[in-house]
């Protein structure tokens, strides 16, 4: 696909130019110190307990719990927008979508708000920079933002030709990754935007999930343990309009069977596996160039995803198989750090970024820097966050709502009359019991409702 043009890109650089004037460092002010490398990666559907590291003992990931042992792994990250476009948008931008305006696929990012994506910050201060994968955000590519390109738009495929050979998504964006990191010399510091396909599904598709070949027999002695509330009690217990919603749909194609389970499962933690391996690749790339000990790793999943939970499969609903995403950041400076508790949240990816290069993040980014949790300066932190999921679909209802550390909130907003839903999640961790009917919870309902209005109106 042609990139977005000579008179765009230019324009794109003028608003970058500008946005440093209120608080990103010039390439002479950035270049004062050395700065470390940046590789951001991505996963795709991916929720937050399918690692090794996070408690699942079937799914082998020994790259990144690795990377997760040498740096800091937080156990409860969340996205604030359950839906790829949306998610990869904040992602990029560090906003909310009520800021980035992104809820549709073929949405674009505005040139302002491109302007002050984390990779054209980082391009203007002087960083070689790359995209390779999946970028999913809109139609347009911004090719011309980049010094190394190799995104592909909408959800792409598992296996590509490639001199004579099919070469699975995984591996190829490995090859992509490494062929860039190759291009980058000591002088100038690189940013490596590497956004992986695995493991979204191939929605309806005869096999969901296909993974490299050399994955084909991984898992298959293992019998995949059901999700706790995956049974008709709790399929009953949703929302009527959940109950025949798109995540019901795909449910039948890939779950409704035991033997569709197993295999669909084996499938998912496959394309993970292989990813994890396209992972320790670029990771002994960097170590290769002899420049390991500066660069900085950033590992997340722009979504979560329900395996079956709830008799649904999916992500867009704001339960904790869908909004919940693992996240790890490793500095070789920092050394390794306790696992951290806190909420953090998709929306911290970019201003992370920013401070970890030392330029300043633009005022309008609604994240926050990792870095002091990182580093155990963190005085003060958030205490809860606002989710919202407007895309525009017949079978994904719309929703919004607040997340605290014990309580969630939410809020069906197309529902006729209103229908709320309130979780204690330190007594109900599964969110199997609805207290927002419940006389002794009327005083929290009412508070998450003001804290719901309040954030509705502050965050655009």
């Amino acid at each position: 696909m042609a990139g977005m043009g000579r008179r765009r890109f230019l324009n794109l650089m003028a608003s970058a130019a500008a946005g440093a004037a209120t608080g990103c460092a010039t390439r002479g002010e950035a270049q004062s110190a050395p700065r470390p490398n940046i590789v951001v990666i991505v996963s795709d559907d991916h929720r937050y307990d399918a690692l090794h590291c996070m408690g699942n003992s079937i799914i082998q990931t020994p790259n990144l719990d690795a990377l997760a042992g040498q740096g800091m792994l937080f156990r409860n990250n969340f996205c604030t927008t359950a839906i790829c476009c949306t998610s990869r948008a904040s992602i990029l931008t560090g906003m909310y979508a009520r800021r980035h305006g992104i809820t549709e696929f073929n949405q674009d990012l505005s040139p302002d708000m491109l302007a002050l994506s984390y990779p054209l910050r980082l391009r203007h201060a002087g960083y070689r920079t790359a995209f390779v994968g999946k970028y999913g955000v809109g139609v347009k590519l911004p090719e011309d933002a980049f010094d190394y390109w190799r995104g592909f738009p909408g959800q792409g495929v598992y296996f590509y030709p490639e001199n004579e050979r099919q070469v699975h998504s995984s591996d190829l964006l490995a090859e992509q990754s490494i062929e860039f990191l190759k291009t980058c010399g000591p002088g100038q510091p690189f940013c490596l935007s590497l956004s992986f396909k695995s493991p979204h599904a191939l929605d309806y598709d005869q096999r969901p999930f296909p993974p490299a070949s050399r994955f084909e027999n991984l898992y298959q002695d293992v019998s995949i343990p059901s999700p706790k509330t995956a049974t008709e009690r709790h399929y009953e217990a949703l929302p009527a309009f959940l109950k025949k919603s798109e995540g019901r749909k795909r449910w039948e194609h890939c779950f409704s069977t035991p033997e569709r389970f197993q295999q669909n499962v084996k499938d998912y933690y496959r394309l993970i596996t292989g990813m994890d391996d396209a992972i320790g690749q670029v990771r002994r790339a960097v170590a290769d160039l002899g420049c390991a000990e500066n660069t900085i790793i950033l590992f997340t999943g722009d979504n979560g995803y329900f395996l079956g939970d709830r008799g649904l499969e999916g992500k867009w609903y704001a339960y904790e198989e869908s909004i919940r995403t693992p996240l790890i950041l490793f500095d070789p400076r920092a050394g390794a750090r306790k696992p951290c508790e806190t909420m953090t949240l998709n929306i911290d990816v970019a201003p992370t970024v920013l401070d970890a290069a030392g330029v300043g993040v633009p005022p309008r980014m609604q994240g926050r820097s990792l870095l002091p949790l990182l580093h155990g300066r963190a005085s003060a932190w958030r205490e809860d966050w606002f989710y919202e999921h407007h895309f525009k679909h017949p079978g994904i209802p719309r929703s919004e709502g607040v997340r605290t550390a014990r309580w969630s909130y939410i809020r069906w907003i197309d529902s006729a009359p209103l229908l709320e839903e309130l979780y204690d999640l330190r007594q109900d961790p599964l969110e199997e019991h609805n207290l927002a009917a419940e006389a002794g919870c009327a005083e929290r309902l009412e508070e998450l409702r003001g804290r719901w209005q309040r954030y509705g109106v502050s965050l655009a």
